[in-house]
């Protein structure tokens, strides 16, 4: 089989044409489905070098999600969100297609104990009818409920099914590409209480099973984060033969033979399912509503999770966050964009361009991933890859995962160094091996920490 190695992707970037961040991130070669879930469609990074048109007639990267009547109501959660183009001239949405499949997860604080549950509302085509009813959940008396949106295409819109002010009374941000959350800021604020007065218990993080012992991993880690962190959900539904949706609960399992789980493509899914399986660490799971009895991980813990127990250096929102740019993928740094990103996953609050640095960033994620990459590469070798089809083993897909988060974040010109990672890849481009090029330099460099790292506190 003939071999390649470290092709030169990314070729379109270099020619400065506008669309070429938003048709990166609509083919996104990242993209993580949980193990079982229909393959994803995944385009190697050497087909970017086709014509602009010939993305632009394939598939409407830029959907519209349809929020329920007071979404962070019981009866709200259980109705199902319908998802729709938000121009259709540019073709349909459709929940069913994995380039635009969209998500929604929620978390509810109880106010009595402070303890957290999860609730994975519903997501399917406008105009079409769920596999089976949502499960009304109940809701603690006295509770809080936030929500977090995922999204596998480029802009997902929200809109909401009332045409009243559901959206800005139930403090619902937007206009991060693929990432929205409503209630967030609540939610973190009241969970960050009963977890200062003892009340919630963060679970340690434990260590790895590997030869170093180290901690294990959370999505604030350098060894773990990608050109844009804090993305997208660990929530699930099962898609039937006759292409109708469902929730992931046992109760549908049972009831719908021959479905199929799909998975939001994030950090989280690949920190929850990959990397922790890997290194035989188990991620903060908390109990859902929708099915008794089951316990599963979720954006919130994991940020939470972060927030208590990630040693410096903390990986947090960088300026050059494609979703943190005004506007996502082709506008300019922002801060302002980059503060409401963070305050919807409970991160730093900054006040110059500096405490947000994405040269700090690359530097700090060149002088963790690698490492511990190389370092545990047997580790990493012997687990699953996310997608047989982009890399052939968990270790080859995380380091053709960092090489193109050093391209999309600019990371060679930023720090005068050229990615240090090579990817030997078939010809039909999924990588087989991986090879680490360190200078002395780069062994004895230090790694420079910042106000990011003094704590995750909000501020």
């Amino acid at each position: 089989m003939k071999h390649t190695t470290n092709a030169s992707f990314f070729l379109l970037m270099a020619t400065g044409l506008p669309l070429i961040a938003s048709i990166f991130r609509r083919f996104n070669i990242f993209r993580i489905y949980m193990a079982g879930a229909v393959r994803p469609v995944m385009v190697g990074l050497a087909l970017l070098v086709a014509p602009v048109a010939t993305f632009a007639q394939e598939i409407n990267p830029n959907c519209t999600l349809i929020v329920p009547h007071d979404p962070l109501t019981a009866a709200g959660l259980a109705t199902p969100y319908q998802l729709e183009a938000t121009n259709p001239s540019d073709g349909p949405c459709h929940e069913t297609d994995k380039n635009q499949t969209t998500f929604v997860q929620a978390a509810i604080i109880d106010l009595e104990n402070g303890q957290i549950s999860v609730y994975n509302p519903l997501v399917i085509d406008k105009g079409t009818t769920p596999a089976a009813p949502p499960v009304v959940p109940a809701l603690p008396t006295r509770h809080v409920v936030a929500l977090w949106f995922g999204f596998n295409g480029n802009n997902l819109a929200l809109v909401s099914a009332s045409q009243q002010n559901d959206l800005p009374q139930n403090h619902c941000v937007q206009g991060h590409g693929q990432f929205a959350y409503c209630n967030a800021v609540e939610f973190f604020k009241r969970a960050n209480h009963f977890i200062k007065v003892g009340r919630l218990i963060v679970p340690p993080i434990g260590v790895d099973t590997t030869a170093h012992h180290e901690a294990c991993p959370t999505v604030r880690s350098f060894f773990v984060v990608d050109q844009d962190q804090s993305d997208n959900l660990t929530t699930e539904y099962l898609f039937t033969p006759d292409g109708k949706i469902a929730q992931n609960t046992a109760t549908n399992r049972a009831a719908l033979p021959g479905s199929v789980v799909k998975g939001n493509p994030s950090d989280n899914r690949l920190l929850d399912v990959f990397i922790d399986g890997a290194l035989g660490c188990t991620p903060w799971m908390a109990p859902n509503l929708a099915d008794p009895g089951a316990l599963v991980p979720a954006l919130p813990l994991n940020e939470l999770q972060a927030r208590k127990f990630q040693a410096p250096p903390i990986a947090q929102i960088p300026l050059g966050n494609p979703f943190a740019l005004d506007p996502p993928f082709t506008g300019r740094e922002s801060l302002r964009q980059v503060n409401q990103y963070r305050r919807g996953v409970d991160q730093r609050q900054v006040n110059n361009p500096e405490d947000a640095s994405t040269t700090k960033y690359c530097r700090k994620m060149r002088a963790v991933q690698p490492k511990k990459l190389f370092r545990d590469k047997s580790t990493f070798t012997a687990f699953r890859s996310p997608d047989s089809t982009v890399a052939d083993t968990l270790f080859t897909f995380m380091a053709q995962r960092y090489v193109g988060s050093y391209e999309i974040l600019k990371c060679e010109s930023l720090l005068n160094k050229p990615v240090n990672v090579t990817l030997k890849k078939t010809e039909d481009n999924i990588v087989i091996d991986a090879t680490l090029l360190q200078s002395k330099h780069d062994f004895t460099e230090q790694i420079p920490l910042d106000g990011d790292d003094s704590g995750n506190q909000m501020e």
